[in-house]
């Protein structure tokens, strides 16, 4: 069984009073981040997410809120003397990107010696790669980052996760989100149109097209917010638990 629980399903402002992006996957032993936002580690504390039980972090794009909490995660790591790797994936860019927020945050905290080692896995576009159980795949998608933001698409226990990441629409989320058990998916507006991101009424005139069995917005503006109770497909709150 794979278990997701969005940990954070908030946008970078915290609309609503949620915490910024971070969706926990299990399967097969594996333990996995989508996305660790800045207020990640107090999200994990509050759901009772240990952050010793990570085995990698995700990440779909170069933004704060969905990169900015590993400095916190990585120092949090190091002072209880964690020994066993932790991996931080996502697209090109990743490594310089974070280790510069370590030392922006943490001055010298990107050059201590660890008990652990960090290793950062950039993903090229369109090639699988395997993290313990799970397979991964990025989609370039729409959205400007400063480095390639990717909409990804998970493999694990026989079931697909896709997940939109930020961006705008495009044939990327169609291919990413294909058979898919669970599409995460962002609606950060009702109907504006917003450059870099995704409004639920374009969502809507695409939905055809997207071969997902099961669709959970997240994201979520002021505006989409409150306009949710007009949303056929189901919509995240953070602590929700799905199983597939």
């Amino acid at each position: 069984m794979v278990t997701v629980q969005f940990v954070g399903s908030g946008d970078a402002f915290g609309s609503g009073g949620r915490f910024q992006a971070c969706i926990s996957v299990r399967a097969e032993g594996t333990h996995i981040l989508l996305d660790c936002g800045a207020t990640s580690l107090v999200a994990m504390r509050r759901f009772g997410v240990d952050p010793a039980s990570v085995d990698a972090v995700v990440v779909s794009h170069l933004h704060g809120d969905h990169f900015g909490g590993l400095p916190f995660l990585v120092l949090d790591a190091q002072f209880s003397r964690r020994e066993r790797p932790l991996v931080v994936a996502g697209p090109p860019g990743l490594r310089d990107r974070v280790l510069d927020a370590m030392e922006v945050f943490f001055p010298g905290s990107s050059k201590t010696e660890r008990r652990f080692e960090l290793r950062f896995v950039e993903l090229p576009e369109r090639i699988e790669t395997a993290i313990g159980a799970i397979t991964m795949t990025g989609y370039e998608v729409a959205h400007a980052s400063g480095a390639p933001a990717y909409a990804l698409r998970l493999a694990c226990d026989g079931k697909v996760i896709a997940y939109s990441g930020d961006c705008e629409w495009s044939e990327a989320l169609v291919e990413a989100a294909r058979c898919a058990d669970l599409f995460i998916c962002e609606a950060h507006t009702f109907d504006k149109a917003i450059k870099n991101h995704l409004a639920y009424a374009t969502l809507q005139e695409h939905r055809t097209r997207l071969d997902c069995r099961r669709i959970v917005l997240t994201h979520m503006g002021p505006d989409m917010l409150s306009h949710r109770a007009e949303a056929s497909e189901e919509t995240a709150e953070d602590g929700l638990v799905v199983s597939l």
